[in-house]
C-alpha cells in the first residue's frame, strides 16, 4: 500500500449538523423540508462543476439568489461541513507525522473546495482532489483512475476510505482497495492490517 486516499464529509468531517441545514433553510427563505430536498437534488450537479454558485442556490431557493446573499449562503454552506471529526483527524495526523502518502478525494463543489482547503487539517493533506475542479464525481470508476494518475500510482497500490458503500464499490472496481468508514478506531484497525 503506498497512497491512503481519504473521503472528507462523514470521514474527516461529521455530517452536516441539522441546526446549519435549519439556518441555510432561513436564509434560503424556504421550509427545512424544502430546502432539504432542494440541496440534495441539485448536489451532485454542483460537486459535478456543471452547475455555478448562482445556478445552485438559486435552485435551492427557487428564485435568483446573488451577491451578498449569494456569498453569505456559500459561507454557511462550507462552514456546514467544517466540523472535525477529531478521532479521524488524530489519526490523519499519526498517518502524516509517519511519513505516510496521504491523499484527499471528496465530491465537492468548487467554492466549497476552497474553503476546505484553508482548514489546517486539510491543509495538511499535500494532495487534494475535488470533484468539482476535476469535472468527475464518485462513484465513477473514472475519477478514481484520474486521481491514481495524478499521484503517479498503480491503483492497486492506493486505499480509498469512505462512508458511502457505491463511492467504496467504484473505487474497487478502478482497482483500489476499499474500506467503508464507520468510525476512526475501526479505521485504524483496517490500515493497521494493509
Amino acid at each position: 500500500m503506498n497512497w491512503i486516499l481519504l473521503d472528507y464529509g462523514n470521514v474527516l468531517s461529521l455530517g452536516q449538523p441539522a441546526a446549519d441545514a435549519e439556518a441555510m433553510a432561513r436564509a434560503a427563505g424556504v421550509g427545512p423540508a424544502v430546502f432539504d430536498q432542494r440541496y440534495w437534488q441539485h448536489r451532485l450537479a454542483f460537486d459535478a462543476g456543471s452547475l455555478t454558485p448562482a445556478d445552485y442556490w438559486s435552485l435551492v431557493a427557487g428564485r435568483p439568489v446573488t451577491g451578498a446573499e449569494l456569498d453569505g449562503l456559500i459561507a454557511m454552506d462550507v462552514a456546514s461541513w467544517a466540523h472535525p471529526d477529531e478521532g479521524t483527524v488524530a489519526l490523519l495526523d499519526e498517518l502524516l507525522t509517519a511519513g505516510r502518502d496521504v491523499a484527499l478525494l471528496s465530491n465537492a463543489p468548487a467554492c466549497v473546495a476552497d474553503g476546505l482547503d484553508e482548514l489546517p487539517w486539510i491543509a495538511a493533506i499535500p494532495r487534494r482532489f475535488y470533484s468539482a475542479r476535476m469535472g468527475l464525481v464518485k462513484p465513477d470508476r473514472k475519477i478514481y483512475e484520474e486521481v491514481a494518475r495524478e499521484l503517479g500510482a498503480d491503483p492497486a497500490d492506493v486505499v480509498f476510505v469512505d462512508d458511502r458503500p457505491e463511492n467504496v464499490a467504484g473505487a474497487e472496481a478502478a482497482g483500489m482497495t476499499g474500506v467503508h468508514h464507520t468510525g476512526a478506531e475501526a479505521l485504524r484497525e483496517a490500515l493497521r492490517r494493509r
